[in-house]
């Protein structure tokens, strides 16, 4: 039995405090699922340059705090938040304190981190992925015994925390639903066998989004995704929620004019951007039909889209939310 489709929005930035909490409020309104920010620093330059990153002003944490604070119902969260770029248990008590101070509305999301210019030029060291991922996990499992309030004992290889009691622990029942995102054969292993929600991304071990990223992320790259995904979970798969990052999307009603437009931009056919699972483009009812069939095909039941396409995309909330 497929899951119901839920939606997310993800917003790179704000120029006010006025403007974000807009976002917020809109988010809630349309009727998406949960707001999501990316975890990056970057501002303009030539370390954003060489990443070819959208900009993000806005740093993650005390956004997710301030879009807690003026909605009621909408899920918080980040996809994802790059566990190298934080201390452990400072992670995981600032993640569980906007669960508290949001009566639980957490969505927390981890990732093993990929923009090699954002390391440069933040002074963090970036290791080899294997390394990565590794620390990644033990930054999950500690945060699920943190979002347990558990006397904390734990003595990885990267984390190591003792003689402390969690606190605060997660008003959810069991704790928050954990999302692990990326797109390499192994952090998508271990997402289906650690995560409630898998993120299916682009292959960025370019380390900047590019040719190669985008490439990955084609009809058959995603069906091997989850393939990985399956590999990892057995025979939980099918309690997981897929989520996907749907960054090439436009609603309009001038499809092909615009498949063939962006397919030049993105240096593929207009063919293949049609069944790109992360490009939706057409009509509100053809992107409908087109969500539709993925669910059947890859079992993709959550997709989130572009703050810049929160209102066109609504209609799409609206018809599939919950079906």
């Amino acid at each position: 039995m497929s899951r119901p489709f839920r939606f997310g929005v993800q917003a790179f930035s704000a120029d006010s405090a006025a403007e974000w909490k807009d976002v917020a409020r809109s988010a809630e309104d349309l009727g998406y699922s949960c707001l999501h920010l990316a975890d990056h620093y970057l501002g303009p330059g030539a370390a954003m340059t060489a990443a070819s990153h959208p900009p993000q002003n806005l740093a993650a944490l005390p956004a997710m705090a301030t879009a807690a604070a003026v909605t009621e119902r909408l899920l918080i969260g980040a996809r994802v938040m790059c566990v190298d770029y934080h201390q452990p248990v400072v992670l995981a008590k600032s993640l569980a304190t906007v669960d508290l101070l949001s009566d639980g509305r957490l969505e927390p999301g981890f990732g093993a981190g990929w923009v090699t210019s954002e390391y440069k030029a933040m002074g963090v060291p970036m290791e080899r992925p294997g390394i990565r991922i590794e620390r990644m996990v033990e930054h999950v499992q500690l945060a699920r015994a943190f979002f347990a309030g558990e006397e904390l004992d734990f003595d990885g290889e990267h984390v190591q925390v003792h003689d402390m009691a969690a606190v605060p622990a997660s008003p959810q029942p069991g704790g928050p639903r954990v999302m692990i995102g990326g797109g390499s054969p192994r952090v998508l292993r271990t997402a289906g066998a650690l995560a409630d929600i898998v993120s299916i991304n682009f292959d960025n071990s370019a380390g900047k989004i590019g040719a190669h990223g985008i490439g990955s992320g084609t009809a058959s790259g995603t069906a091997a995704k989850i393939g990985w995904v399956r590999d990892g979970a057995g025979e939980r798969f099918d309690d997981l929620e897929i989520e996907i990052g749907a960054y090439f999307t436009t609603v309009t009603d001038a499809t092909k004019a615009t498949l063939d437009a962006m397919s030049k931009a993105l240096g593929m056919t207009p063919e293949v951007l049609a069944h790109h699972p992360h490009a939706l483009i057409g009509s509100v009812d053809e992107i409908c039909e087109t969500l539709q069939r993925r669910r059947d095909e890859y079992g993709i039941s959550y997709v989130t889209v572009g703050g810049a396409n929160m209102q066109a995309f609504a209609p799409v909330v609206a018809a599939l939310s919950g079906t």
